[in-house]
């Protein structure tokens, strides 16, 4: 009978063991650095997306307003007067007024109580220099109700500028103000011009609003740059008068 020795028997040497360990490791860290560098793309990307689609949802809501500027229904069963449709121009500031006709089955309410005179404003606030906020205050008059209401658009603002169009000549159009026959940067006004012009009918407003990131993830905040958008609105209530 044939005795086999348990020291012919084949295995793993240490050297060997050692070996396979160090490659599984490589192979591991370089797994988890493709995790990580995944997980940081997706998560910029994010953020991305999310600035922009703030943006511009905040934007859609200033321009809703802003068509609204100088709104007068002209209704005789309205009592409101819209005096001063666009308040003194300003840089990072703008109130506008505009009749509201808001809809009331009750018969217990006039006709002319449900029309309701609406100041709107708009500014940044940045009492946090950290997240400074888009603001929007609404004040409500009317024979039914008188409020303030104040909300915020959007966090985090970078910047929020309004330039003006303006109409010299009266003609209800926007001026060329280089006469190189079309509307192009170089027409708009600052409000500083427009208050050196004469404080002029202004009849179209340009919105420049600058969103950024949640600056509490550096990480993020330090890829992922502001992210702008440019609106021109005509005011047509303006243009028309």
């Amino acid at each position: 009978m044939k005795i086999q020795s348990k020291f012919n028997q084949k295995g793993v040497t240490l050297i060997e063991l050692l070996v396979a360990l160090v490659i599984a490791a490589i192979t591991l860290a370089g797994v988890y650095r493709v995790f990580i560098s995944q997980t940081r793309s997706y998560a910029v990307q994010d953020q991305v997306m999310e600035v922009q689609q703030s943006v511009r949802s905040a934007m859609e809501i200033l321009l809703r307003d802003l068509r609204m500027t100088g709104f007068d229904d002209d209704n005789p069963n309205s009592d409101v007067t819209i005096a001063n449709p666009l308040a003194p121009v300003q840089t990072g500031d703008i109130t506008i007024n505009y009749e509201y006709y808001r809809r009331n089955d009750n018969p217990a309410i006039t006709e002319a109580q449900k029309y309701e005179s609406h100041q709107v404003r708009y500014w940044r606030d940045a009492t946090n220099p950290n997240n400074p906020i888009l603001r929007r205050m609404i004040t409500v008059a009317s024979g039914l109700t008188n409020g303030v209401t104040t909300e915020t658009i959007l966090e985090n603002v970078f910047a929020l500028t309004f330039t003006y169009g303006v109409d010299l000549n009266n003609d209800g159009i926007m001026d060329d103000q280089n006469a190189n026959g079309q509307i192009d940067a170089n027409d708009w006004r600052t409000a500083a011009q427009v208050v050196a012009l004469g404080n002029p009918r202004v009849v179209a407003i340009m919105v420049t609003l600058t969103g950024r990131s949640d600056q509490t993830n550096v990480d993020v905040s330090k890829v992922v740059s502001p992210r702008t958008l440019v609106s021109a609105v005509t005011l047509r209530n303006l243009s028309l008068r």
